[in-house]
């Protein structure tokens, strides 16, 4: 790391803690040169999600798209915004995960009615209802007695 002020590449930490969000640490350095101080930010390094859409399009994963679809699929719902980002959180962190760097909407599609499903089953059917693109009253019962025989 160089020193900001004398251009030095040699420095020694003299303090580190973790940020309040918990997602980088801050650290508090010292020029072995010119002696003075400085601060450095060390954060996870995230790889770049390409998402491969259905007619084989791709595009930079968006987790407010995601957030979106579930805020939709939720709304006038007793689902809080908390529940629904942490649920966004964790399909990232899957997608992050992943061996692969590029993930298709199927996959995300049902990570989400993954999620949906135990926070409320009406938003849960909304979403899949978009998702899968039923095209007739039938294949919509066929879920719905799919969550029937679940109980």
């Amino acid at each position: 790391m160089k020193c900001p002020f004398c251009s030095y590449e040699e420095s020694k930490v003299v303090d580190s803690r973790h940020s309040e969000d918990g997602q980088s640490i801050r650290r508090r350095r010292e020029c072995l040169a010119c002696q003075k101080r400085f601060t450095t930010y060390e954060t996870v390094e995230r790889v770049p999600m390409v998402v491969v859409k259905r007619d084989g399009t791709r595009q930079s994963f968006d987790r407010n798209k995601v957030l979106n679809g579930m805020l939709r699929a939720c709304e006038k719902r007793p689902v809080a915004l908390a529940d629904m980002e942490l649920a966004v959180d964790e399909i990232e962190q899957n997608i992050q995960n992943s061996l692969d760097r590029e993930v298709s909407t199927e996959s995300i599609g049902e990570q989400v009615m993954e999620k949906l499903k135990p926070m409320d089953e009406v938003a849960y059917v909304r979403f899949a209802s978009v998702y899968r693109q039923f095209k007739d009253i039938n294949s919509f019962k066929q879920e719905l007695d799919k969550i029937l025989a679940g109980k």
